[in-house]
């Protein structure tokens, strides 16, 4: 199997790191706007490089690209696909792009097929991703196989259509909000008399183990937040001070306006 990565942007290029891990990196080939980004990703992941018709005649074709950008990128790919379609020559198109459909990004690229939607975050180059996707006309060789290169990007979850934008309003767009909320614990700490490295890594561990007690202990964020919360402690008048300050629906409301503007773009 080979795997093209038409973008290799953010998203685009956290995904191939991901998948040159599960196979050889020569399976994989990179192609984007400004060649020399894909060249850098690739002399560093040990991958190839090609342009976008090189890489959309890879098995599998990730489309990394914005939302805004889709049309135009898939108006210059019909004629490559549609030939691979009259040959015979399968192949799966796998998009990454918010608020797009799948059939939508089908009528893009001029006729049906086989289609993955995928919803990453960034931290699927570390491997400690979250994963929402969807498919449809896949069978089931192809699904397992993608799904085999995809395991190293972290936690993935099959999810209805339906909800796959909601699902990456918290997940794909939440890193940005946790990195916010460390940066702001940091500066706590920094106004409290830490060095700044250190208490960006007491912020940063912090995090990460908490998020391990919610997925691993399987109680309710609440339950383990009331288990820090000492009667008449200093934890419980920082969480007061939080409520005051509507703090859980700010953060609501964060994904509620990221959810909004999702639908939008969808609408392009």
């Amino acid at each position: 199997m080979t795997y093209g990565f038409i973008g290799c942007g953010n998203m685009g290029g956290a995904v191939a790191k991901a998948v040159c891990r599960a196979t050889d990196p020569q399976n994989v080939v990179l192609a984007n706007r400004t060649p020399a980004k894909a060249q850098a990703l690739a002399a560093e992941l040990g991958c190839r490089t090609a342009d976008n018709a090189g890489a959309a005649g890879c098995d599998f074709v990730f489309l990394g690209v914005k939302p805004q950008m889709m049309p135009g990128v898939l108006a210059d790919l019909v004629p490559v696909l549609d030939a691979r379609r009259k040959n015979g020559d399968a192949f799966v198109l796998v998009t990454m792009a918010a608020g797009l459909s799948m059939d939508r990004i089908l009528e893009l690229a001029g006729g049906q097929g086989p289609i993955i939607r995928m919803m990453p975050n960034t931290p699927v180059a570390l491997g400690a991703g979250m994963i929402q996707y969807c498919s449809a006309h896949v069978d089931a060789d192809k699904m397992a196989d993608w799904l085999r290169v995809m395991a190293p990007a972290g936690r993935l979850d099959e999810v209805p259509e339906s909800l796959i934008d909601a699902a990456s309003c918290v997940s794909g767009c939440g890193p940005a909000w946790a990195y916010q909320f460390i940066e702001a614990l940091a500066d706590g700490g920094v106004a409290a008399g830490l060095p700044r490295a250190k208490a960006q890594e007491y912020a940063a561990q912090m995090l990460l183990g908490s998020a391990r007690m919610v997925l691993e202990s399987g109680q309710h964020p609440g339950a383990l937040k009331d288990a820090v919360c000492s009667p008449g402690g200093s934890t419980i008048q920082g969480v007061r001070l939080l409520e005051e300050r509507a703090f859980r629906g700010a953060v609501t409301d964060a994904v509620l306006a990221a959810y909004d503007k999702t639908k939008e773009m969808g609408k392009g």
